[in-house]
């Protein structure tokens, strides 16, 4: 069975995550061979919306593909052959204004109307597009995402995970670490509350790990920082080598991961699969992911994110037990599966 998988997201600007589930999740139906995978992308300089409306139906065509399965929520409305759209999150359900825009709002609402399966890589976002009046519920699939296996609790051999800490110039006090908390959604003042309030109780001080580059929430955050008289404690960090996450993780004391709207939130795995506790916000996707192995929170709540953090330094041995095997009930190849499972269900 030929089928065309849209992977624009490996040659156009999209998110760091989208990169890794397209990259990942591809490169284990490739690797499976169930399917006939062709793969599609726009030339560099492309319009992405103008090739996806007009140039990816032809190419369905020309390959003689039975369908499309694309990685967004957007996808050829004409031409031939099934559709799978992929709706990550529903922002808007939450308050959240970022990738809330009208074009989002249409195709998650719509967007069922034209294609024959809709992938949410979580219940929480299938429940939360179920509530769409326009929204075909039986098209619905959830097909949890999986985690990399470079992401594991111990290093491999030779590789001395300390390095990094003189790499990102971290020194050696204890430190958590949020990766790519520079944006509105992902609630860095949540961990910084929390940090104030530890500090306030005379409890041990921990040096925060922010990365994803400058921002306005960053500077703004950065600015609350300082007023909350943490400045000295938050080291930031633009890029990180894809090679050195893991032993971020596995070096940081706690993962907190307080988003106000995830779809899924790979770090939350990624830190599991590292033998890292990790902190979610009550009733979330990253919740759901985290399971038993997570310490759920009210992201609102100092308090309440502060004990969480006194609870992964406590309880860091049974933690990491329980997160390495949470994180091994995901995989690429079960993601595989289901896409595998979701196609056949269409020939």
């Amino acid at each position: 069975m030929r089928v065309g998988f849209d992977v624009s997201a490996l040659t156009q600007p999209h998110s760091r995550g989208l990169e890794r589930v397209v990259r990942a999740l591809v490169a284990a139906l490739e690797r499976r061979a169930e399917l006939e995978v062709v793969r599609l992308a726009p030339e560099p300089g492309t319009d992405p919306r103008r090739w996806r409306q007009r140039e990816l139906p032809r190419l369905v065509e020309r390959h003689a593909l039975v369908g499309l399965h694309s990685f967004t929520s957007a996808f050829p409305l004409a031409g031939k052959g099934a559709r799978v759209q992929t709706v990550h999150e529903l922002p808007w359900r939450h308050g959240v204004r970022e990738n809330a825009d009208a074009g989002h709002y249409l195709w998650a609402a719509l967007g069922s109307l034209r294609a024959a399966r809709v992938v949410c890589p979580s219940a929480h976002v299938a429940r939360d597009l179920a509530r769409g009046p326009l929204v075909a519920r039986a098209r619905i699939r959830v097909v949890p995402w999986g985690v990399e296996e470079h992401f594991r609790d111990e290093p491999p051999p030779r590789l001395i995970d300390e390095a990094v800490l003189a790499r990102y110039r971290l020194g050696e006090e204890p430190f958590v670490f949020c990766p790519g908390a520079v944006r509105t959604k992902k609630n860095l003042a949540g961990v910084l509350h929390a940090l104030a309030e530890r500090k306030r109780r005379g409890a041990e001080a921990l040096r925060l790990l922010v990365t994803g580059g400058d921002s306005p929430q960053l500077r703004a955050d950065l600015g609350l920082a300082s007023k909350l008289g943490l400045a000295r404690w938050v080291a930031m960090q633009d890029e990180v080598a894809e090679a050195d996450l893991p032993s971020l993780y596995r070096l940081a004391r706690a993962v907190p991961v307080l988003s106000h709207s995830e779809g899924f939130g790979l770090p939350v795995l990624e830190a599991l699969a590292c033998g890292t506790p990790v902190l979610v916000p009550r009733a979330s996707a990253q919740a759901e992911v985290a399971g038993e192995a997570g310490i759920v929170v009210d992201a609102g709540s100092p308090g309440s994110v502060a004990d969480g953090l006194a609870l992964a330094l406590a309880e860091r041995g049974a933690l990491r037990r329980r997160g390495v095997e949470r994180a091994r009930q995901f995989s690429w190849d079960a993601a595989a599966q289901k896409v595998e499972a979701l196609w056949r269900e269409l020939a």
